[in-house]
């Protein structure tokens, strides 16, 4: 099965498939069950048989993650487990290492970095659960630096893998559209609006809609083709980022801005030899379209919510407008900062091992209870010394991608992948398969793909050609 995703030869019959499993998501847990189980274990074979290159376990890995959410929208428990990503991508990355023998140093680091957390409770309230909700996040973001570190695919293998992980998220669109009720029936408010998130957690569903609108771009511009067709590509861009917008959670679709951003950077500023030589986008003609089309879905949802969500983005609450409260950085991050800064006098008080995996959040003085969302200052309170060591390599593995990839197109994907992940576990902490699998892809080494001999096509022309390099 993974062959046939990787071939896209019916782009539209995939994107049709998928609609169809979000549709059946509001009614029944088992197509998307059926599915999932079709999916790994026809495709296991294949994977077992791939001895050189990691690109179709990459490809069957990322593409099944991505099911994570759609999967908890339709109660597929346990049948696919609620954490979903975690598991599924923790085996992969084991299997991987295990297979391809890889020794990637930053990432066994960052592994030890984490074991005194484990055996540490200064709260005495921490719970197996407990251990394994926070902890599974920075152990798959480690293991996705010793496995993907310099490893080598190319240009259009980099764009088959992001297609594979936007078919599950239209899945999750085409649930949200169905369970967003009618736009005269809502109240919309300066926060998260749960009822045009299908019912489900505002800042999850902003999160993948956010990265499945940067990944549409990212496609569009490269002409790397999702669809087929440009505007039928435009109409999903304009989708994804229309409902992401919609469900006033903003960090999802600031993250897809700060990816577009980065792109644009590294095509802006690249010299002129190097676009001619990498026969970079020009701005006006691909790129532009893009960056117009998220801007209309922007207009669009600020004039539905008569201007709530620009006041939403600007920060501003019931209360700063009412005059009840005064806007400040505390009420521009809905707590976040609180929960920093708490985390942070934890450290202060156990600065060398910390408070012990979990437990922060039964000691922190502000926002008491709460689990951490900002991942540095949860791995500073709960593991200590240890914690910045293991965040300082993270940063440092972010530098070093910057020396490969000449391509400054390439370059520029890489490192919007490398922040986007870093700033999703900012506001969302490693909770999702988000930032252990962007931080992967960006350690690449993208090359370009081998050239195919016309002559030799012709003459072979019987046989099927599935080009994995």
């Amino acid at each position: 099965m993974i062959k046939y995703l990787i071939q896209n030869k019916y782009p539209i019959v995939l994107i049709i498939i998928h609609i169809l499993l979000g549709f059946s998501a509001t009614l029944t847990p088992y197509a998307i069950i059926a599915w999932f189980y079709l999916v790994l274990i026809t495709s296991a074979i294949q994977v077992l048989k791939e001895k050189d290159s990691i690109f179709v376990l990459v490809s069957l890995i990322f593409y099944l993650i991505s099911f994570e959410l759609i999967s908890r929208m339709a109660r597929t428990s346990p049948f696919i487990p609620y954490e979903l990503g975690k598991y599924l991508l923790c085996a992969g990355l084991v299997f991987g290492l295990l297979r391809y023998k890889t020794i990637g140093i930053m990432g066994w680091i960052m592994l030890l970095s984490l074991i005194p957390g484990f055996f540490i409770d200064v709260s005495g309230q921490v719970q197996q659960s407990d251990i394994i909700f926070n902890i599974l996040g920075p152990i798959n973001v480690a293991l996705a630096i010793a496995f993907f570190n310099r490893k080598r695919l190319t240009s259009i293998q980099l764009g088959k893998i992001l297609r594979l992980m936007i078919y599950p998220i239209l899945g999750v669109l085409a649930y949200t559209f169905v369970k967003t009720p009618d736009f005269d029936e809502v109240e919309f408010v300066l926060g998260a609006n749960v009822d045009l998130s299908g019912g489900f957690g505002s800042n999850q569903v902003s999160t993948l809609f956010g990265l499945g609108t940067l990944f549409i771009f990212i496609l569009m511009v490269n002409k790397w083709e999702f669809s087929g067709y440009f505007i039928l590509d435009a109409l999903v861009l304009f989708a994804l980022a229309f409902q992401g917008l919609l469900t006033f959670s903003r960090g999802g679709m600031l993250g897809a801005v700060l990816g577009i951003v980065v792109i644009l950077f590294f095509l802006r500023s690249a010299p002129l030899f190097k676009r001619k030589k990498y026969q970079l986008p020009k701005i006006g003609k691909y790129v532009l379209p893009g960056i117009l089309v998220a801007v209309l879905a922007y207009v669009a949802v600020d004039q539905i919510t008569n201007g709530l969500l620009s006041l939403r983005y600007q920060g501003e609450t019931m209360g700063t407008i009412q005059g009840s409260k005064e806007k400040s950085l505390y009420t521009i991050t809905t707590g976040r900062l609180d929960i920093f800064l708490g985390d942070l006098n934890l450290w202060f008080e156990n600065f060398i091992f910390g408070v012990g995996a979990g437990a922060s959040r039964f000691l922190r003085e502000t926002m008491t209870g709460t689990v951490a969302h900002v991942e540095v200052s949860r791995l500073l309170a709960e593991h200590g010394l240890f914690g910045l060591i293991y965040f300082s390599v993270l940063c440092i593995a972010g530098l070093v991608l910057l020396k490969y990839n000449e391509n400054p197109m390439i370059k520029g994907i890489l490192f919007a992948l490398y922040l986007v992940a870093v700033y999703t576990s900012f506001h969302a902490a490693m909770r999702t398969f988000v930032t252990p699998a962007l931080i992967g892809l960006s350690l690449l080494m993208i090359r370009a793909p081998k050239k195919v001999d016309s002559k030799k096509v012709k003459k072979k022309r019987k046989v099927p050609q599935l080009i994995l390099e």
